[in-house]
């Protein structure tokens, strides 16, 4: 089931474009930082180049694209259209662009001012962008579960930010707090109730669309997103009231649930009408091997807590769940999302007589498949690291970002074709436009 799209309330393309832009150098720079910490980087969760390198991807990022693509989707999805959406992205994009570079740097160096810092910078863009979404977002009737998910995504985003920036400020003065619990929980926040869910509503859109799938189920769809923000409101409460026993029974119902959607999604996959893979099939098609791998391993946890002791366990979940599922998705979404917003508002300048412009122009396939297998060959070479972090972390970090840079090297060729080919339709028009007046 899918929410019906209006395309005549796009922002302007400008608008979500800078996020995908500068999304893939943040990736790229985690490579680089891999590159030259390498095996440290393995050797524990708390480490600084441990958190500064997991925040480049799920800031720097995860986020950016996750915020540009809301500000394209909002208003074409649920009708509701975002005050001066291109001022907005400006303001968001510079606040989570700065803010998440201080964030590293603050963890790299270990200076307060740059973690205060940071904090109020990411406060200010995921600020901003609440306060300008949730008033035109919430009243919307949720006549679709993609609106719903859209709603409740927003509430996942203020936790995750609220917990983050609580985090950041506590390390920066030496507040007392209980790290681990509240680390554990603000990746619950980011990955299941903000993440999770944002990614579940765009997939009800996008995979019957893009690639051609049956839609999902009604009642599925309908209670995955509302049962994901409720499960991680229980664990909330469960750390609040200090009972580790209800933490680990929601982490194990978030994993269930998690399972069965993946599962869901791979079926879908699979009954595709498109025959032949493209590059965003075979992005999809890792996350959801790694994804099923990484919330099998949480489940297991849950019920055998012993086997986190295992020194990779830590490495390989984490690297299964960001680099395997999330950037896999999300880079698979980039290779849909540009090439069409380009080609619709080329199609928006188009004039009566003028041959339509081709989509596969702004981002020819072969490209897009060299970067997907360059990607994935850095995935496998991450998941070795994660047992063997000397042999692997360095080659694996050189590889990550070389698999960014190539990202952002495609969707930058992808904005520059869409540039020359506005410049070609608007000097045809002008033509035409003299030869009508002489």
């Amino acid at each position: 089931m899918q929410a019906l799209i209006s395309l005549d309330n796009a922002p302007p393309l400008a608008a979500p474009l800078r996020f995908f832009l500068s999304a893939p150098l943040f990736l790229m720079l985690a490579g680089l930082l891999l590159a030259v910490a390498g095996p440290e980087v393995f050797a524990s969760r708390w480490l600084p180049a441990t958190l500064a390198l997991v925040h480049l991807v799920t800031i720097g990022f995860m986020l950016q694209v996750m915020i540009g693509a809301m500000i394209q989707v909002l208003p074409v999805v649920a009708g509701a259209s975002l005050p001066r959406p291109l001022a907005l992205a400006r303001f968001v994009h510079a606040a989570l662009s700065v803010g998440a570079l201080l964030l590293a740097a603050g963890f790299l160096s270990g200076g307060a001012a740059l973690l205060r810092l940071a904090a109020l910078l990411l406060a200010l863009g995921v600020g901003a962008f609440l306060l300008a979404a949730m008033p035109v977002v919430l009243p919307q009737v949720s006549t679709s579960p993609t609106i719903r998910g859209l709603k409740l995504s927003l509430f996942g985003l203020a936790g995750v930010a609220g917990l983050g920036v609580a985090l950041a400020l506590g390390l920066a003065h030496g507040w007392r707090l209980p790290y681990p619990e509240l680390a554990d929980l603000h990746a619950g926040w980011g990955l299941a109730a903000w993440a999770g869910v944002l990614l579940a509503a765009m997939a009800y859109v996008m995979m019957p669309m893009f690639q051609l799938t049956p839609g999902y189920p009604a009642r599925p769809s309908w209670w995955y997103p509302p049962l994901l923000l409720g499960l991680v409101l229980l664990w909330s409460l469960a750390v609040a009231l200090g009972w580790p026993l209800l933490t680990r029974l929601t982490q194990g119902m978030l994993a269930v649930v998690g399972l069965a959607f993946t599962g869901l999604t791979l079926r879908l996959q699979r009954q595709r009408r498109r025959a032949r893979a493209d590059a965003t099939s075979r992005y999809w098609l890792a996350g959801l091997c790694a994804a099923l791998g990484a919330l099998a391993m949480l489940a297991a946890a849950t019920l055998w807590p012993a086997v986190t002791v295992w020194p990779a366990w830590t490495p390989l979940f984490a690297i299964l769940l960001l680099a395997g599922a999330f950037v896999s998705f999300i880079a698979g979404m980039l290779y849909k999302i540009v090439p069409f917003l380009t080609w619709m508002h080329l199609q928006l300048k188009m004039q009566p007589g003028l041959p339509a412009p081709n989509m596969n122009r702004l981002l020819p396939d072969p490209a897009m498949r060299r970067q997907a297998l360059s990607y994935l060959m850095a995935l496998a070479l991450l998941l070795g690291a994660a047992v063997a972090p000397s042999w692997l972390a360095r080659p694996a970090g050189i590889l990550l970002a070389l698999a960014g840079g190539w990202l952002w090297w495609n969707l930058l060729g992808t904005a520059w074709r869409y540039r020359l080919q506005a410049i070609a339709l608007a000097g045809a028009s002008d033509e035409r436009a003299q030869r009508a007046g002489g």
